[in-house]
């Protein structure tokens, strides 16, 4: 009897008692207070939206319902994608210039560029079915609204002797397709490391369904449309009778 009470007494070594605590389990909890778990990065805030966007769903919405009498906000024509297209022809030849062209696009864009690659083979210009021969990028939501700001902002006033871009280059959808000719008009370009120059075309995808709505659309974001009556007027010169 007295050996059975000795051993209910005294547990075995190893296993501890049952109702205590575990050695170190107080520090463990002292020390875990205030700090985040090991292996969890910490919570980041969110982004604020793009500026574009809030000036979109504020102001350009209420502008066109009245501009063409819609009912429904849905009716509304919004900016689906952006899609940003360059092609290096010589990069048969030298393919160290679709390398440098897709960085470039990278970081104009912010997003990493595709390579494209051809259809068909063309024997005249030396290309076969699958060979690399451009780079291409597609915006969507955030990322479409942020380039769009800063390509009217920044981008096409840096443009020497910039008198608008074309209103004519809508395709009867309300799609628009706009050529840059120089990548260097971008701020993130390094001029002094540009081994050559080469431009890019961005095509603006709405949901607007005549282009009136389109040009509409994109006119309310800011996009530097070219005024007719100024042209014409400085190509009809001056009024008859005055001398120049």
């Amino acid at each position: 009897m007295a050996k059975e009470e000795k051993e209910q007494e005294t547990p075995k070594a190893g296993k501890p008692a049952k109702g205590a605590a575990p050695k170190g389990g107080a520090a463990k909890e002292k020390g875990s207070k205030g700090k985040a778990p090991k292996g969890e990065a910490p919570v980041k805030e969110p982004a604020p939206p793009p500026r574009l966007f809030e000036l979109y769903k504020k102001e350009i919405i209420p502008t066109l319902m009245k501009r063409f009498g819609y009912t429904n906000v849905m009716r509304v024509p919004r900016l689906v994608k952006i899609c940003v297209n360059m092609g290096v022809g010589q990069a048969t030849q030298d393919a160290k210039l679709l390398d440098a062209a897709a960085v470039e696009l990278t970081s104009i864009t912010g997003q990493k560029a595709v390579i494209t690659r051809a259809r068909k083979s063309i024997s005249n210009f030396k290309l076969r079915e699958g060979m690399p021969i451009g780079t291409r990028v597609t915006l969507r939501r955030a990322n479409m609204y942020e380039f769009l700001d800063r390509l009217i902002s920044i981008a096409i006033p840096r443009v020497r002797d910039f008198r608008g871009v074309p209103d004519t280059s809508f395709d009867g959808r309300g799609n628009y397709t706009l050529g840059l000719k120089e990548q260097i008009m971008f701020p993130e370009i390094d001029v002094d490391k540009v081994a050559r120059i080469s431009g890019m075309n961005a095509t603006f995808v709405t949901t607007a369904r005549t282009d009136e709505e389109g040009y509409e659309l994109l006119k309310s974001f800011g996009m530097p449309f070219v005024k007719r009556q100024e042209i014409a007027a400085e190509t009809a010169g001056p009024p008859a009778g005055q001398n120049a």
